[in-house]
């Protein structure tokens, strides 16, 4: 009786053993979640948002610049930030953040790079300019050359600070080099950007101005007096360069690469860059 209760129970825990190996097989063999999870992981990239510290005399350029180059890269979207080259390099010194910087002088970019702050392989030059006077549109105002500066009708004479503002430097190379920066220092008046210099001129607070002619062209309200030839200061060369702590680094080097594109320059000269 025994040997039969033992036979027994050996049957059925084979039988036990056997139903229970059935649904392990499919267990051992569940490719398909996996499969999912792949296709999850393997989404898009996000979205990157960059953000542009620019020149102000660039202003109007780049924002028309800013459409036609979102559309034609749906992946990426430009924030601005515009001011005067000098005040810009000191923000982006700071931590500021940037991720690309598009100076109006070298000097700018350089004392960037010298510290390390921008990389250095993706700086370009991407456009030039000229130094223009101006007077408001309907002004009586009749000088023909920057040497007539010295007239003493002239009462305010508007100019970007020198220390900030590559136009102000500009300006003040081509009043050195004529030697009439003595007779016209008392009636200076210093705008905090190169497009406050404009305004100046626009609202009638100065009589004159020295401007980019990419900023003159834009304006209504003002017309050229003289042009200034290019021995009289530094070449007006615009500097461009991705910031090394930029945390979207392709898609500013994307950027850079479409405003010197034939596209990118075509809407520059638009707007009266060379």
């Amino acid at each position: 009786m025994k040997q039969q209760l033992l036979a027994l129970c050996t049957s059925l825990g084979l039988l036990l053993t056997a139903c229970s190996g059935t649904p392990a097989a499919p267990q051992a063999a569940q490719p398909a979640p996996s499969t999912s999870a792949s296709k999850a992981s393997a989404a898009p990239t996000e979205k990157a948002e960059i953000m542009v510290s620019a020149a102000a005399s660039l202003t109007d350029a780049l924002n028309e610049l800013k459409s036609t180059f979102e559309a034609d890269n749906p992946g990426i979207t430009v924030s601005y930030n515009f001011g005067s080259s000098g005040k810009l390099a000191q923000q982006i010194g700071q931590g500021a953040p940037s991720d690309v910087f598009l100076s109006a002088s070298a000097k700018d970019m350089n004392g960037l790079e010298e510290k390390q702050l921008i990389t250095k392989d993706t700086r370009q030059d991407f456009t030039q300019n000229e130094l223009v006077l101006i007077t408001g549109a309907s002004s009586s105002v009749t000088i023909d050359s920057f040497e007539k500066l010295t007239d003493s009708s002239l009462k305010h004479i508007a100019v970007g600070e020198p220390k900030t503002v590559p136009a102000g430097r500009y300006a003040k190379e081509v009043m050195d080099t004529l030697k009439i920066s003595d007779s016209v220092k008392g009636r200076l008046v210093y705008g905090s950007d190169v497009r406050q210099v404009l305004t100046f001129v626009e609202s009638g607070n100065a009589e004159v101005g020295i401007v980019y002619a990419s900023d003159a062209l834009i304006s209504k309200n003002v017309k050229i007096l003289a042009t200034a030839k290019s021995e009289w200061h530094k070449p007006i060369v615009y500097p461009g360069a991705v910031v090394a702590a930029s945390e979207h680094a392709d898609a500013a080097i994307t950027f850079l690469s479409y405003l010197t594109s034939d596209k990118g320059k075509e809407i520059l000269k638009k707007y009266g860059f060379q």
